[in-house]
């Protein structure tokens, strides 16, 4: 698969999750901005990621490897337009199949998305 073949796919992914916000919602019984603004911790993202996210991606410049230079990795992630915090925050609320079954509580899904967001460049 092809670098835009991949950035295509996720983007497709990401757009499609954009719909997921008012289930995620729901589910979690709160607004998706007020689940972020409760646990802005990106430290403690930081060692989610490492734990949960870095078998599989790039998460952080202290990484040794990822599995897959396939998958977007954190910064990618950050550098693009459509992943904010609150699309982030449902994403991670409802990830999608491929991904290992986490069961993240709010807080840890906002800090999650806090450290993806604050690697912005």
């Amino acid at each position: 698969m092809t670098g835009n073949s991949v950035r295509n796919l996720a983007t497709a992914y990401r757009n499609a999750c954009l719909a997921l916000p008012v289930v995620a919602a729901a589910v979690l019984g709160l607004s998706a901005s007020s689940t972020t603004a409760q646990a802005a911790d990106a430290a403690a993202g930081k060692t989610l990621a490492l734990q949960w996210c870095s078998s599989c991606h790039l998460v952080a410049e202290d990484q040794k490897t990822a599995s897959s230079v396939s998958l977007p990795s954190f910064y990618d992630m950050a550098g693009d337009p459509g992943w904010t915090e609150e699309t982030l925050t449902t994403f991670l609320a409802n990830p999608h199949p491929k991904m290992p079954n986490m069961s993240l509580q709010t807080r840890e899904i906002a800090d999650l998305a806090r450290y993806i967001s604050s690697l912005q460049p």
